[in-house]
């Protein structure tokens, strides 16, 4: 790390319902882009935001951006000895259980902050059905979903409103281990 203060993470990235592809490090893509490089991002900084904490007196935030798309995972939830089954692929579920995976990493770094009594909050969250190009590999729904969706769904900086509500709005002060 660069030694410089860090109080506030939102992990972000993702994609959805894509074609079965493994990752570089031979994950599956959606279990690796929405789950593990948060997993991992966070656990990198995870000192440095507990040491800012500490030094500064100012609560640490980790945001999770999930998704109401959870409730679509596998049956079983996150089907950890099945991740690369290609057989048995779901899209749908597979976003889903990725999204669940967000939900309960932020609920477990709830849990330890508060037994070590670390000043940091924790938190997932569902921002909205946001126009995005989250849909591209299903070109029909995603046709639908940029043109009637620009009358009813949030756009990007509506969508980002919701995080940075999370991670900064001090009615949010000391709220951790929700699902937003």
């Amino acid at each position: 790390t660069t030694g410089l203060p860090l109080n506030i993470l939102v992990n972000n990235a993702g994609v959805m319902a894509t074609p079965f592809t493994l990752s570089k490090d031979g994950i599956e893509m959606q279990f690796a882009t929405n789950h593990i490089g948060h997993f991992l991002l966070t656990h990198l900084l995870l000192e440095t935001m507990k040491k800012t904490s500490r030094e500064s007196n100012v609560e640490g935030r980790i945001v999770n951006v999930s998704s109401e798309g959870h409730r679509f995972a596998y049956k079983e939830g996150i089907r950890f000895a099945k991740l690369n089954d290609e057989e048995e692929y779901s899209t749908i579920a597979a976003y889903g259980q990725s999204k669940l995976a967000n939900i309960l990493h932020a609920n477990e770094l709830a849990r330890r902050f508060k037994e070590e009594g670390v000043n940091m909050t924790a938190n997932s969250l569902h921002p909205g059905v946001i126009i995005t190009n989250l849909l591209r590999h299903h070109s029909i729904i995603d046709v639908l979903h940029r043109t009637l969706g620009k009358l009813v769904l949030k756009n990007a900086k509506q969508g980002a409103a919701t995080q940075c509500y999370v991670a900064l709005h001090p009615d949010a002060k000391g709220v951790s281990g929700k699902c937003l």
